[in-house]
């Protein structure tokens, strides 16, 4: 097997996102996505004891044609959407959606976490889904910490959220092949990770280091690579916290309007259209009293 090459590094920039800074990685500069990842959004910050949980997170908002999803690393994400579903998702777990034809969903944290405060950190990304199955039906799934199957080796933790990774397969229905994992190595070490030479691939470090080609990596940057191997060695330096998105290009058209994502002006327009009309549904969210 022969070990891919790093194509670029890029530190997150600090962006505001509808009034909540945030850690963007991608996309930046004049690269709008890498096929088939279009976003990663990294927040890490304390949520301060005693709030309204129907003032914090994020309300009701629509999705078509993609699926964003959550790994959720410290507190709690409330999942409520248009097709019934209201979960909390804790530390460890993630929350997939496939928006598909369109789905109406807020998130917020867990009214524990605003009642007595702590840390919130987790990442989004945004996964394109090919256009023969964006108008699908959408569909949830929450994954807790204990339903994430994990390769244990000797100082790392890998948690395998989708795709077929050293003979264990991730639970998230995916509609490209992909694998994504989640991986924890309590100290230094080095660690091999197999993947298809043809998968668009990437690294996001969200704390520790990691010494890449002579040149040492911290946290929230990501690794870009070449499709030049099928093999990531990956030498970690200290204690670190990171993510591998690595995905087939799907290789179409890529048009997007907000949380729209499809292959065409003339279907935003739609998706936009149909928003307005009731066609993805209605979110009447519930709180604790």
């Amino acid at each position: 097997m022969s070990t891919r090459t790093v194509k670029q590094i890029i530190p997150a920039q600090r962006i505001n996102m509808g009034g909540h800074l945030l850690d963007q990685p991608l996309p930046f500069r004049s690269v709008d996505q890498i096929d088939p990842f279009l976003l990663i959004h990294h927040w890490d910050k304390p949520i301060k004891a005693g709030g309204n949980q129907k003032e914090l997170g994020v309300g009701p908002h629509p999705h078509r044609g993609f699926s964003p999803v959550t790994f959720i690393f410290k507190g709690s994400v409330r999942h409520q959407d248009s097709i019934g579903n209201n979960v909390v998702v804790s530390d460890g777990g993630t929350q997939w959606m496939h928006a598909g034809k369109g789905i109406v969903h807020s998130e917020r944290p867990g009214i524990d976490l605003v009642l007595n405060g702590g840390e919130q950190e987790f990442i989004q990304f945004w996964v394109n889904t090919p256009g023969k199955h964006k108008m699908q039906a959408p569909y949830y799934l929450p994954l807790s910490e204990e339903e994430t199957p994990k390769i244990e080796l000797e100082n790392t933790t890998i948690g395998v959220v989708a795709g077929s990774f050293m003979g264990v397969l991730g639970p998230a229905k995916t509609y490209s092949p992909q694998t994504l994992l989640r991986i924890d190595a309590s100290s230094a070490c080095s660690i091999e990770i197999p993947l298809p030479k043809h998968y668009n691939t990437l690294l996001y470090l969200l704390k520790g280091g990691l010494s890449v080609e002579n040149e040492k990596v911290s946290s929230k940057t990501m690794i870009w690579y070449k499709n030049d191997g099928d093999m990531l060695t990956i030498n970690i330096s200290e204690a670190s916290q990171f993510i591998i998105l690595s995905g087939e290009p799907i290789g179409e058209p890529v048009v997007s309007y907000g949380p729209f994502v499809m292959n065409k002006h003339e279907e935003l327009q739609q998706a936009v259209s149909d928003f307005q009309d009731g066609k993805m549904g209605d979110l009447i969210e519930t709180f604790a009293d």
